[in-house]
């Protein structure tokens, strides 16, 4: 048995760990499914999935030059990735509809008003924490 990358195989679990489990592709041939190569979604308890003696069907995913086997459960299956949507023709909400366009001096005096908004907050805040100016201490 030739044993490719990219090529679908029925093998059965033969041994469980925290980190994955083995899958016997027969022959005495041994392959590791990894923990994220499970299922499509986050796999916290590889039981949950996945008993010893099941039955599944494995993608190889890589062979090393050791021998070892990289095996996939969730590529082996037929139903493509989700396609995500193209960023570029995402619909605009309605504030940036109606949002003005500003240009740079807007923008720069807009953020000045707002600093020094914020400067006298801090510094009325601060002073009143310390007595204000001029207290007459006694």
């Amino acid at each position: 048995m030739s044993i490719e990358v990219g090529s679908k195989l029925q093998g059965k679990v033969t041994g469980i760990t925290n980190f994955g489990a083995f899958v016997e592709l027969g022959e005495g041939v041994t392959g590791l499914v990894h923990i994220s190569e499970v299922a499509d979604n986050y796999v916290k308890d590889i039981n949950e999935h996945l008993k010893v003696g099941d039955q599944v069907e494995v993608k190889v995913i890589n062979v090393e030059k050791d021998g070892k086997i990289g095996l996939s459960i969730r590529k082996a299956k037929d139903n493509p990735p989700p396609q995500r949507p193209n960023s570029n023709h995402r619909p605009r909400r309605q504030e940036e509809r109606r949002k003005p366009v500003e240009n740079f001096e807007q923008k720069m005096a807009r953020f000045l008003k707002d600093s020094e908004d914020r400067l006298s907050t801090l510094k009325r805040s601060t002073e009143s924490k310390r007595g204000g100016r001029g207290a007459k201490r006694g």
